[in-house]
């Protein structure tokens, strides 16, 4: 069952079931590794937390057909990257899927992976669980942003990172929100959208 810590056809890129917004780049938000997997998600010091994902948010689905998935996100999130890596975000609410290629994950693989990310640390380390009835690898990190220049205070990102499989396609999803100096419970929306994912 995915938990969170905080809280139709075809197309050669991906594409949304409705008008979304224009993309936006928030590479700086992004610390992408050596070696290949994803980077962990930063919160941006400058962006104030969003609040909790209302109940009766719409989303909206985005099927990627170069990399061959499918999932939900809210309407209205600023939508970035393509391709194998697509990010959503309002402000420092962030859901990112990265798609890679190679063997199916072990808790094994995944510690050595998240170990060597730059800034973050496990809170809950890398346990088996299922995604929509599929088996998936579980874990949570902890990040914190730059300090601001305005307030002079740093915020912490709480991600829930999950590893689903299909053949040799691997995707990682990252499910970020913050959790100080204000916590920010998306929960709820966060269990839907990861519940969502399917491999087309």
């Amino acid at each position: 069952m995915l938990a969170a810590c905080g809280g139709s056809s075809k197309s050669s890129s991906p594409s949304t079931s409705a008008a979304q917004p224009p993309p936006v780049n928030r590479t700086t938000t992004e610390q992408q590794q050596k070696g290949g997997g994803a980077g962990a998600l930063k919160a941006e010091a400058a962006s104030a937390a969003t609040g909790d994902i209302p109940d009766n948010q719409v989303f909206l689905t985005l099927r990627n057909g170069k990399a061959g998935y499918s999932i939900k996100f809210p309407e209205g999130w600023a939508q970035s990257g393509g391709g194998n890596t697509v990010t959503f975000r309002d402000k420092n609410n962030i859901v990112r899927v990265v798609v890679t290629t190679g063997p199916p994950p072990t808790i094994a693989s995944v510690r050595r992976q998240v170990a060597g990310l730059r800034g973050a640390r496990v809170t809950s380390p890398p346990t088996e669980t299922t995604v929509s009835g599929r088996p998936a690898i579980h874990l949570v990190y902890e990040t914190q942003s730059a300090l601001s220049p305005v307030t002079g205070k740093t915020v912490t990102l709480g991600v829930d990172r999950y590893y689903l499989w299909s053949g040799h396609r691997v995707a990682i999803v990252d499910l970020g929100t913050p959790v100080a100096p204000v916590k920010v419970d998306n929960v709820d929306a966060y269990r839907l959208i990861g519940e969502s994912f399917r491999w087309r």
